[in-house]
């Protein structure tokens, strides 16, 4: 993978040194990595590394420069073609998202710390495609200042080459030329010397003469520079004039900040070289700007790890602390300072490994590197109907599985939301001219699964999806009916268009055998119409742990048998909600079995389970928290039955092997139950209690032949299911030629 890291500039600095040692491994592991900075002193060893690096002034803010910085990015990017652009810092990554909307490259930025987001500097940042943060509160700022999605934030840490930072490593040549004196203590500070990141700098060089008289003969080797190091430096030479010996040294900016931290016996520091002295197995008091943690130990580990080294949140550094702590941690024999520098060190070998940072980074630039093929997807999405979901979450799931080379773009009634719960890329559905520009930029269309091509819910949404699959024909764009579930189409004039899409669509895959009857039924003549199976049959459940904590919080006795209920609202159904409760209550009276009412749809069902629940005489519960399909599917695997009258409550319960009684107020739910070999209840317009009792009790006394039957059908239908991803990359590969 070719990589361009874009960032300000590359002198000393936590962020500089992350972006250092992440470029050096992802170049060891046999990428091709590209920098574009103000230049600086770690230039020499970029290039060393084999690492190309392009100047541009990206580390100011004037117009002209930025406009220029800008030019300078777009012929580069243009020239060297990267498969993804990593920009850090807010100039390089506002300038690379200028671009990134005409010139398409995938993008991902890297938050290092917490900016300034008051007036217009706020709409001066860009967090591309996917952001990195380097802690959990970077990512919780990011989510609650500029609404990022979480699940567009991943977090990783600064990683540490511990072989660079060593306790092998010497640091006599440093000593030497500085003229320190190796029978003395030597304390080692690195920081940027800028004046929002030396306040400790200053406060060492404060304490000085009172460090002189606690520990006789100490030296503090300060290294860094800035835009306060003249003045720094300026205090120390009177400090030690007034000492009348070089107590203070001030190195200015140094790559060499391994030998650095090697050449002292206890490092002061924040963030990355922090973690470069705890790797070098030094005993390290942590402190900085943003606030101060004092000498690191076992008992400080989840306290620093929070804030990711970086003291956020923290009391301020105060000169009396620092000054208490220096001299106890120099007080320590040499046994506990060795003790505390082995912890340290082995921290960074659990926690903060330089591959284990490359390899964060390469998860997010394949969550948005450009794939060889591009589908647009459109269905019931983004109406927060947990069997719809399911559709959406299966398909793309499979597609991944079955090839990484797929990139997907699914049409949504709320993009937000989908992009929030499901990491794609979402436009609004019913904005027309985004699409059409999705269509035009894609290779193929699929439409589906479930029942789109239907017109009992109305010929105004059959009519949508017909548009839109005439849209991807007329920009030549092939089509796929993906595991569609058809019908009822009632009017004669539907039937022929449905009929007339089918004829044209290049590949059509059906969820069952009556929606293949249905199409012949329409004149459909076509031989090449295979029937698979719905794509949930791919889905995984939700762990264990999380759907027992859902069933904890419904209040249902633990450990207690439970049906599976989930009903929703449907015109016509008369005494159907009454009937149903009879059912309820001979299956918790008779059976000891207890109702868990689930909610699919949450706005379209929870009146008419309340319905139900309030004509029961024995106690019922409901599953009303907000809900993933796949937390709602774990937590239907747990039930003994399922009464459902929602298709994909039956479909749920069959991936899950939990036999199901169907509710059957549409032919698609009779025509599947008939697929499965299970029984139906009855039909909610004209709905029997007794004879649904008397069914129940059938079932119920043949459970264990049922759930046999099922087990061995459910796992034939998962089979077929990953026929539709081998089907479409065949037609992807076709569409290329």
């Amino acid at each position: 993978m070719k990589i361009l890291m874009a960032t300000m500039g590359m002198n000393i600095g936590g962020a500089e040194t992350h972006i250092l040692e992440l470029s050096k491994e992802l170049k060891h592991q046999g990428h091709d990595v590209i920098i574009v900075s103000n230049g600086g002193v770690y230039v020499p060893e970029i290039e060393a590394a084999g690492i190309r690096h392009y100047q541009a002034p990206m580390h100011r803010r004037g117009f002209r420069e930025m406009r220029r910085s800008r030019t300078i990015l777009r012929d580069i990017i243009s020239r060297e073609r990267p498969d993804v652009v990593h920009a850090h810092a807010r100039i390089p990554a506002f300038l690379c998202g200028s671009l990134q909307k005409r010139m398409g490259f995938p993008f991902v930025t890297t938050a290092h710390w917490v900016f300034d987001t008051s007036g217009i500097l706020r709409y001066l940042t860009n967090w591309g495609q996917r952001t990195v943060a380097v802690s959990e509160d970077i990512k919780e700022y990011l989510i609650r200042e500029y609404g990022l999605p979480p699940e567009h934030i991943s977090v990783t840490i600064n990683g540490i080459d511990t072989e660079k930072f060593s306790p092998a490593v010497s640091g006599e040549r440093v000593i030497r030329e500085f003229g320190l004196d190796t029978s003395r203590p030597i304390l080692s500070y690195v920081s940027r010397m800028d004046a929002d990141r030396a306040l400790v700098a200053r406060q060492l060089i404060q304490i000085a003469p009172e460090l002189d008289r606690a520990i006789p003969g100490i030296q503090l080797l300060i290294a860094g520079g800035g835009n306060v190091f003249d003045e720094l430096k300026a205090l120390a030479n009177q400090t030690n004039q007034r000492l009348g010996r070089n107590c203070i040294t001030m190195t200015g900016p140094r790559t060499d900040i391994n030998e650095i931290v090697a050449a002292g016996d206890l490092f002061v520091g924040v963030s990355r070289a922090a973690l470069e002295a705890m790797s070098a197995a030094k005993p390290v008091i942590v402190a900085g700007n943003e606030g101060y943690h004092g000498l690191f130990g076992p008992d400080k580990l989840a306290e620093a790890q929070a804030g990711n080294f970086c003291c956020r949140g923290l009391p301020v550094s105060r000169p009396e602390t620092l000054l208490a702590d220096v001299s106890a941690a120099f007080s320590l024999t040499w046994e506990e300072r060795e003790r505390l520098g082995a912890y340290g060190r082995q921290v960074i070998f659990d926690h903060y490994s330089v591959r284990r940072m490359a390899s964060d980074c390469l998860t997010m630039y394949e969550q948005v590197r450009r794939r060889k093929y591009r589908v647009v997807m459109s269905g019931y999405y983004g109406f927060s109907n947990a069997g719809d979901d399911a559709i959406l979450e299966s398909i793309q799931q499979a597609i991944h599985e079955a090839s990484d080379e797929v990139a997907v773009t699914v049409l949504s009634n709320d993009p937000d939301l989908t992009r929030r719960q499901y990491g794609l890329d979402a436009i609004p559905r019913f904005r027309m001219w985004r699409v059409f520009s999705a269509l035009r930029r894609s290779d193929a269309l699929l439409s589906g699964g479930g029942s789109l091509l239907q017109d009992t819910t109305s010929t105004r949404s059959l009519f949508y999806y017909l548009s839109v699959i005439r849209c991807a024909e007329l920009l030549g764009k092939p089509v796929m009916l993906y595991a569609n579930g058809i019908g009822p189409v009632h009017k004669p004039a539907n039937r022929r268009r449905v009929k007339r899409v089918v004829e044209r669509a290049a590949l059509v895959t059906l969820r069952d055998h009556s929606s293949a009857r249905e199409l012949r039924d329409m004149g459909v003549t076509r031989d090449d119409i295979r029937v698979t199976a719905d794509p949930v049959f791919h889905l995984a459940p939700a762990g264990e742990a999380r759907c027992a904590q859902l069933l904890s919080g419904t209040g249902i006795p633990n450990g207690r048998p439970f049906v599976a209920v989930s009903v929703r609202g449907w015109p016509g159904t008369g005494e159907f909600p009454r009937e149903l409760a009879r059912l309820c209550d001979h299956l918790h009276q008779a059976h000891g079995l207890e109702m868990l009412f689930l909610l699919m749809q949450p706005d379209k069902d929870r009146e008419a389970t309340r319905q139900v629940r309030e004509r029961m005489s024995t106690p019922s519960y409901v599953l009303d928290a907000p809900c993933t399909p796949r937390e709602l599917m774990g937590v239907l695997g747990k039930a003994k039955l399922c009464l459902a009258m929602r298709l994909h409550t039956l479909i749920f319960a069959a991936r899950m092997a939990v036999p199901s009684m169907g509710l059957v107020y549409d032919p698609k739910v009779d025509s599947y139950l008939r697929e499965l070999d299970l029984p139906a209840a009855g039909n909610v317009d004209q709905f029997d209690g007794g004879e649904a009792i008397r069914r129940a009790d059938q079932m119920l006394a043949d459970y264990d032949g049922v759930l046999y039957r099922l087990k061995i059908r459910s796992g034939e239908l998962a089979q077929e299911a990953r026929e539709n991803e081998r089907l479409l990359l065949k037609l992807l590969e076709e569409s290329k030629r």
